[in-house]
């Protein structure tokens, strides 16, 4: 699915994303893309692209003009932040995004919506639902865009759409008491669409109401009059019935009197915005037909926006409860001032006409009474700020026709174990939804002019309403000021003080203060030391650690908290905080305190990655890390554990390397990195390790360790290799080099010869390659490290492999094997039968081919070595599209690309594309074969790799020659023989020699 942006079509065709706006240049592509969103969600064949784009006379390159259109406009979505959304499908196009990502569904969804409650006689609900829809026009449905046949007819429905729309919405403000402004607007409208029979009878409606009878019955002859000169017709019953009530000024044309019962509904937030689910949820607890109501629970963090929905949803819904709504503040955020249940049930009998003198004293008979009363009535009844399940188990209604909703900071777990729950949760806004509140606040126009500061201030706000809505007031209030000037003033510290408005003590940081305030001491300390640790979420065990408390009490702790929506959980024994909530934990942090969780925080994880090495890679030992306290318990037992906590972990490392850095613990930070190597090497996640490297490596430079230095410069050089970043991983080796040559580290010299000689074949540098390896082979050799020689015979057949000399590489890889084998090293036993499988294929035996590498990919698969997992999957494909058997090879491809996109890793996704689009080419589906080696280019500018660029360029080449364009091939294949020279991949640019003039 997409990521946040718009797509619009009621106006001029737009894609705006998360990078900017799409140029989408020529009136076809815009229109390609819009009639693509308008169907979103669904394929669109191309025969219908077509037809849009020429109608009944098409050109004879209709086919490849529609492909070319495609690729332009794919290629302007993944440029504003809208990648692999626009996808090949057969027999066309999909564009996979959200319905409401496109403002004519979300048009269309909100004028459903509005009918829905106009159909219920519920104008208040629809008025603003019509509001809303009517400001996604920015002029004609599709201005910029050129359509031809059902395309036009498309833009016809959508401009009726909008018309009708208009009549709903001045409907709803007629049946409001709207009636000077409609006697006002109408005729201007009508004007504009004289022969509309319903916009005439709201215009008469009005006119009438506003006292001027005989300009409404003018309206009508008007009307009767056009209809017959133009089509010889007469008004339909319903404007000849309207007519004859104004005639006899009929009272039932009179606007309603006010509804009887309580109406006590606070006023709606202003420009509320987006919680379509849960308001979707509410919904369908008054949807059913049973004759129990569940109390529904609105539960949310402070500044979430409890309130604002459940009124937003109460006044939508109060025609459906004709005999009150009733809505109460028990104030439970604050213990000292809340009501009591007693209280409670005063305050709501008085709104139920019991006077002082006949109210009942004690709690059971109030509850009584209040009973009985709503027996037999449908009342609403909206209690806010609950803070205990004891302060509202007396205001449940005893009848099934009466609905209780509640909002707490709470959860009330304990109220569903007496009555029937619906649980709404809230979390912070999706950061569509973020911009979309600031910029109904602030202006749409002025989001418009700084996009991009917009979307990073409602970034910096979390998406929690309160701070948006602050942080917009601040700009209403000075209407010169810059977006981009107070997004900066919300970075770094500091920000809970700006998120303030003068005159309002609602500020983030008092509410903050409010939820805090009433927490038990060991709670209020889990908070406070959760608040100061690094990264994006907190486990269980860590918390124990940092408290000094055993485990189960610190998840008695978590889970207060959590039910207080201070923390959320994420995962069994993971909870993460909002970024505010955690800037105000962490302040809330004395020093003395602070210090000591932040010295426990480091040694934690020193252990934790200590004890999943062992687990994982026993033979990685060059390490014992340097504890400052005593040892602790790790939350996992085996291989598969250590890596799953790990990978849960892994947003944290970095920032917990950096940490160890800033208190002046630079050997815990190398040490952290080294002990991690075993997880990377594992579970890929290359672009996470190179940043955590740097780390490693700056702290070792500052401690002055030569092995240390020697050792994360190693590391970093293995990052940059993995990342492509070639030159990089060169120059980190090369001074690694001179660190281990200075050391007498014959090992690492090995190991250091063994990476560089992997950058240069990579670089297709293969005699230097060679060279390096043999010394790598020598160095281990003479330190009498079997594990050294083997890794780097088995680097060395790797190269030979990738030369063309498959003979050349059958010694080196099968004794690096059998010596894997005797160490019992399975990762890099995997990775030499995988090398030993493409000897084998390269030999043309694909039986022995498959064979090895089905074993790597189960050797891969038993210790959870996703990397060697997607590189043995890749050869397996290969293998059998070698072979001619293209099902199995898109399977195995397919499984492949699986795996990149879980691991993160954009060279790998690039590359399995890339494939998948051969295997396509090489089944005859030649769409799908396009769409996957352009979605492989695409990503290719993002990671570039000049001999891969080379490959799709010319299976690019292969596409356009099957489908009959010789230019676009030639183009294709001379940009192929040209990077593969730049590769110094001759060969293969030779091969391509015949098919370039």
């Amino acid at each position: 699915m997409s990521r946040p942006g718009e797509l619009r079509v009621l106006g001029p065709v737009e894609a705006v994303g998360p990078a900017g706006r799409a140029l989408v240049h020529g009136t076809r592509q815009r229109a390609v893309l819009g009639v693509l969103a308008l169907h979103a969600g669904s394929v669109l064949p191309a025969s219908r692209l077509i037809d849009v784009l020429w109608g009944e006379n098409p050109p004879r390159t209709a086919v490849k003009t529609l492909h070319s259109h495609v690729a332009r406009v794919r290629q302007a979505l993944t440029a504003c932040g809208f990648p692999t959304v626009l996808r090949t499908r057969e027999p066309g196009y999909l564009l996979e995004v959200e319905p409401e990502v496109v403002d004519a569904l979300r048009f269309h969804r909100l004028v459903r919506a509005a009918r829905d409650h106009l159909g219920r006689d519920n104008a208040d609900a629809a008025a603003p639902l019509l509001r809303e829809a009517l400001a996604l026009w920015r002029g004609d449905a599709f201005a910029d865009a050129a359509l031809e046949s059902w395309g036009c007819g498309e833009v016809d429905t959508l401009h009726e759409l909008r018309l009708s729309a208009l009549e709903d919405l001045w409907d709803a403000e007629l049946r409001l008491g709207g009636h000077v402004e409609a006697a006002r607007e109408l005729p201007r409208l009508l004007a504009a669409h004289p022969t509309r029979e319903r916009l005439a009878g709201l215009c008469m409606l009005a006119m009438h109401r506003r006292g001027q009878h005989t300009d409404a019955l003018g309206v009508f002859r008007a009307l009767r009059t056009r209809l017959a000169e133009e089509f010889g017709v007469d008004p339909g019953p319903e404007l000849v019935e309207l007519h004859t009530a104004i005639l006899r000024r009929d009272p039932e044309l009179d606007p309603r009197p006010t509804p009887r019962g309580p109406a006590q509904l606070p006023a709606g937030v202003g420009h509320f915005t987006g919680r379509a689910a849960e308001l979707s949820t509410l919904d369908s607890v008054i949807a059913g037909s049973g004759d129990e109501q569940p109390v529904v629970v609105i539960s949310a963090a402070a500044g979430m926006g409890k309130t604002s929905l459940a009124v937003q949803w109460a006044r939508g819904v109060a025609d459906r409860f004709p005999d009150g709504q009733l809505f109460l503040d028990l104030g439970g955020q604050d213990a000292g001032r809340a009501l009591t249940a007693a209280d409670a049930l005063a305050h709501l009998l008085r709104a139920l006409d019991v006077p002082d003198e006949r109210m009942p004293a004690e709690l059971t008979e109030r509850s009584a009474l209040y009973r009985s009363l709503l027996h037999g009535r449908r009342c609403l009844v909206l209690v806010d700020n609950v803070g205990t399940t004891e302060q509202v188990l007396p205001l449940v209604p005893g009848s099934g026709r009466s609905l209780l909703v509640v909002t707490s900071r709470q959860t009330l777990a304990a109220l569903g174990t007496r009555h029937a729950v619906r649980p709404v949760a809230l979390d912070s806004l999706g950061h569509i939804e973020s911009v979309e509140l600031l910029s109904r606040v602030i202006g749409a126009d002025r989001v418009g002019r700084e996009p991009g500061a917009a979307a990073r201030l409602s970034r910096l706000c979390g998406g929690m309403p309160l701070a948006l809505r602050l942080a917009a007031a601040r700009l209403v209030a000075v209407p010169g000021r810059s977006v981009a000037v107070s997004a900066a003033e919300l970075v770094g510290a500091g920000r809970l003080d700006t998120l303030a408005v003068e005159g309002d003590t609602r500020t983030v940081r008092a509410v903050f203060a409010s939820a805090y305030d009433p927490l038990e001491p060991g709670r209020a300390r889990m908070f406070r030391l959760l608040g100061v640790a690094p990264g994006t979420t907190v486990s269980a065990s860590l918390g124990a650690t940092l408290c000094g408390v055993p485990l189960e009490r610190a998840r008695e702790s978590l889970a207060a908290l959590s039910a207080a929506h201070l923390i959320t959980e994420v995962d069994s024994d993971r909870f993460r905080f909002h970024d505010l909530v955690r800037e105000f934990a962490a302040g809330k942090a004395k020093r003395d305190e602070r210090a000591l969780a932040l010295s426990r925080l480091v040694d934690w994880y020193l252990v934790v990655a200590d004890e999943a090495n062992r687990v994982i890679d026993p033979n990685r030992d060059l390490v014992t890390p340097t504890l400052r306290h005593t040892r602790t318990r790790v939350p996992f037992d085996d291989r598969r554990g250590a890596l799953a906590f790990l990978d849960a972990e892994r947003p944290n490392l970095r920032a917990v390397a950096q940490c160890a850095r800033e208190l002046g613990r630079l050997d815990s930070a190398w040490q952290f990195t080294y002990l991690l190597t075993s997880f990377f090497d594992a579970t890929g996640h290359w672009h996470d390790r190179v940043e955590l490297c740097r780390q490693g490596a700056a702290a070792a430079t500052a401690l002055g360790d030569p092995v240390a230095e020697a050792e994360m410069l190693r590391a970093l050089g293995v990052a940059y290799f993995m990342t492509r970043r070639l030159r990089e991983a060169l120059e980190a080796n090369q001074s690694a080099l001179r660190t281990v040559r200075a050391a007498g580290d014959l090992v690492g010299e090995g190991h250091v010869h063994n990476n560089i000689a992997n950058a240069y074949a990579e670089l297709r540098r293969f005699d230097e390659a060679i060279a390096a390896h043999r010394l790598a082979v020598a160095r281990c050799a003479e330190a009498g490290s079997d594990l050294g020689r083997a890794l780097s015979q088995r680097n060395l057949g790797h190269t030979f492999v990738r030369m063309g000399r498959a003979e050349e590489s059958l010694v080196p890889l099968t004794d690096a094997l059998a010596t894997f084998r005797g160490l019992g090293n399975a990762r890099l036993e995997a990775a030499t039968l995988d090398t030993l499988g493409e000897a084998l294929l390269q030999r043309g035996d694909h039986r022995a081919a498959l064979a090895h590498l089905g074993e790597a990919v189960a050797v891969s698969r038993a210790i959870g070595d996703r990397w060697l997992e997607w590189e043995s999957l890749l050869d397996t494909g290969r293998a059998h599209l070698d072979a001619g058997d293209v099902p199995q090879a898109l399977a195995h491809f397919r499984e492949a690309l699986d795996l990149s996109n879980e691991v993160g890793d954009r060279h790998g996704e690039a590359s399995a594309l890339n494939q998948l689009g051969r295997a396509y080419l090489a089944g005859g589906d030649l769409a799908a074969a396009r769409d996957h080696l352009e979605r492989s280019l695409a990503i290719r500018t993002a990671v570039p790799d000049d001999y891969e660029l080379a490959h799709l360029h010319r299976d690019l080449g292969d596409l356009e020659s099957r489908t009959g364009d010789t230019t676009t091939a030639t183009r294709h294949w001379s940009r192929a023989r040209s990077l593969y020279h730049q590769a110094n991949a001759t060969t293969e640019a030779d091969a391509l020699a015949a098919r370039v003039p």
